[in-house]
């Protein structure tokens, strides 16, 4: 076969071969970074046509950040097989993709072959992954400060209220002593949200009066928003009430506010309402976990810059967010549609561009006669006489409860720690009556504390406090919702009427838990 004729099959089998590579693959002259030849799989991938490719040059497609890097890699001796670019399609959209290069000579110039992987989806599952890391991390960090500070807030509060039981009407130092102990509650409920966002801590779904929730959190709201927004109420008249936590729910409007003033960089209206909703179907066909029912719907809306469609099926998923990196984790709206799932309702949004937007949250409403749980035993004394075994690692925490007991009558056998705790069961040869104990210690757990003294006093009955998450507590052992648990932060008051409960309730109270 004449040699002509066998390069000219030669070509035409690289074309072939060049043309329909499933990966995209271009060459551009290695001097001008003119592009002379792209395959089909790099117009789909790019959105230019072969023609409009072979009219550019590289740093058409290239990141402005990366412009000329290429050339560089391309003549450095020290070139690696493949590496990783941040590239720019025909729309402007930014995709992430790997590059191996060859040197190769194309019709008598000097060329690089460039064959392209599109790893985009695979960066922003690492993307993704890295933020769940984050996210664990922060509630691991959350759960260890929520601890500390629970324990510092029971101090607080607990000895506001001592001083406000032994100071006098006219004491001036009244009112300095209720400050303090109103600041220190509020605090506590701080804290009860950032388990919760971190999902440290389970719901406590109760009767909630909506209309209240967003009046007492408009102040906040209004110091979030700013001042160029105005913030309007809107709250129904003989409004039901739903089945809900109320710190979730104070996440759900802080977390719509905050997307609602990113919406108005300019300023604008947040109108907040409230309404009984009665749904037959599905409104807008878009909400299916949307039953028939009755619903108190919550409407957050803004006089922003609204979204497209496309944005809008997807701002409910984790990690998606239209903010610039570092200004959002796209986990707020996640996070609303979580909350409201679990409280058995939907959400729903109405949105279009330069039209502002309006989130429907639906709760199902409850009967305002629902029994929340079984009534609270009959309490006939604050005092008592009892003895009551203290365990405690925070000293001060053990320091503010002996004082708030002995000073109900109680006699209060004190320990650190679990192995001192036995020591003073062993030495006392009375009856003790009560074991207080925290649930997370150094060494043994108040769980394991308890069960040990039950094999030895099966008459005692046990209290559990703790300023740690639900998991953190469940890990040890103890189910709340089968022992008596007192959270952190406490009052003495509160103290003293969980101690007479104890006392004087069930067999529940010498179950050392599951």
């Amino acid at each position: 076969m004449p040699v002509k004729r066998l390069l000219a099959n030669q070509d035409r089998k690289f074309r072939l071969l060049f043309e329909q590579h499933p990966q995209p693959m271009w060459i551009v002259d290695a001097a001008t970074a003119e592009f002379l030849a792209v395959n089909a799989a790099a117009s789909a991938l790019y959105g230019y046509t072969s023609e409009e490719f072979t009219s550019m040059t590289l740093d058409v497609v290239e990141a402005p950040e990366e412009a000329g890097r290429f050339l560089e890699e391309l003549r450095s001796a020290s070139r690696p097989a493949a590496s990783a670019w941040h590239h720019r399609d025909c729309g402007g959209r930014l995709i992430d993709v790997e590059i191996a290069v060859h040197e190769i000579q194309y019709g008598g110039r000097t060329a690089a072959l460039a064959v392209v992987m599109d790893i985009t989806g695979r960066r922003q599952l690492e993307d993704q992954l890295h933020q769940a890391q984050k996210m664990e991390a922060v509630g691991m960090l959350t759960g260890g400060v929520a601890h500390d500070f629970n324990n510092l807030l029971t101090i607080i509060t607990g000895y506001s209220q001592l001083i406000l039981a032994k100071a006098p009407r006219d004491d001036p130092s009244r009112h300095s002593a209720e400050q303090i102990l109103r600041a220190a509650e509020r605090a506590g409920e701080l804290t009860s949200q950032l388990l919760a966002f971190s999902r440290r801590r389970t719901a406590q779904l109760k009767p909630l009066d909506l209309n209240a929730a967003v009046a007492s959190l408009s102040t906040m709201m209004k110091r979030l928003i700013g001042e160029d927004i105005e913030l309007r109420l809107a709250l129904g008249e003989e409004l039901g009430r739903v089945m809900a936590d109320s710190g979730q729910v104070e996440q759900v409007l802080l977390n719509l506010a905050v997307n609602s003033r990113d919406a108005m960089p300019e300023g604008g209206v947040l109108t907040i309402e409230t309404v009984n909703a009665t749904v037959e179907r599905d409104p807008h066909g878009r909400t299916p976990a949307l039953k028939s029912g009755s619903y108190v719907l919550l409407m957050v809306s803004d006089t922003g810059c609204g979204m497209d469609e496309a944005t809008r099926q997807r701002i409910f998923e984790p990690f998606f967010t239209t903010k610039s990196a570092g200004a959002g984790t796209g986990l707020g709206l996640f996070t609303v549609a979580g909350i409201v799932k679990r409280s058995g309702g939907a959400v729903d949004v109405l949105s279009s561009p330069g039209g502002g937007t309006c989130f429907q949250v639906y709760l199902p409403l409850v009967d305002r006669k629902v029994a929340v749980g079984p009534p609270a035993p009959r309490i006939t004394a604050e005092c008592g006489a009892e003895t009551i075994l203290l365990v405690e690692d925070e000293e001060m925490v053990r320091a503010l409860v002996r004082e708030a007991l002995e000073a109900k009558g109680y006699r209060v056998l004190e320990a650190a720690d679990p192995a001192q705790a036995r020591a003073l069961a062993d030495a006392c040869r009375d009856k003790i009556h009560l074991l207080i104990t925290d649930v997370v210690m150094p060494n043994a757990s108040g769980h394991d504390l308890a069960r040990a003294l039950l094999r030895r006093r099966p008459d005692i009955k046990v209290l559990y406090i703790s300023g740690h998450s639900e998991s953190a507590i469940q890990r040890r052992g103890v189910k709340r919702r089968h022992v008596a648990f007192l959270p952190k932060p406490f009052t003495p008051a509160a103290l003293a009427s969980k101690v007479r409960e104890v006392l004087e309730g069930d067999d529940k109270a010498r179950h050392a838990g599951e």
